[in-house]
């Protein structure tokens, strides 16, 4: 009688190329949510960053200053804050910018800009 030769796989090797797999599929779906997450990161603190940057450059050409307010830029309201500081110098003025989404949340985007100005900061509203 002669012996048939089987081919094909056993049970074990199954089990570890699927083992194998398992493990590189979920290094991949983790690799991606990472970068999903920090696309939305970068996304969120560029335009948190053009506000600010707006902002700055409204209180440039303005006369009348303001504290905070909000904006829409990309379908969605951005909340700034407005600290303005004197120097030491009498016509400079140090602004902190603050951008956030959310009112009650730290901010996305801090933009520090000097402002010179013969504007008092007690014009300052808001």
């Amino acid at each position: 009688m002669s012996r048939i030769k089987k081919q094909g796989f056993t049970l074990l090797e199954i089990l570890v190329a699927l083992t194998v797999l398992a493990v590189a599929m979920s290094a991949l779906i983790k690799s991606s949510a990472e970068n999903a997450e920090n696309a939305t990161y970068l996304r969120d603190k560029t335009l948190a960053h053009w506000v600010a940057m707006n902002v700055f450059t409204e209180i440039q050409i303005r006369e009348k200053w303001e504290k905070e307010g909000s904006v829409m830029m990309a379908k969605r309201e951005w909340f700034w804050t407005v600290s303005i500081s004197e120097t030491g110098e009498k016509e400079l003025h140090r602004l902190d910018i603050h951008v956030r989404l959310h009112v009650d949340e730290e901010p996305i985007a801090v933009l520090v800009g000097f402002l010179v100005s013969k504007t008092e900061t007690s014009s300052f509203s808001g």
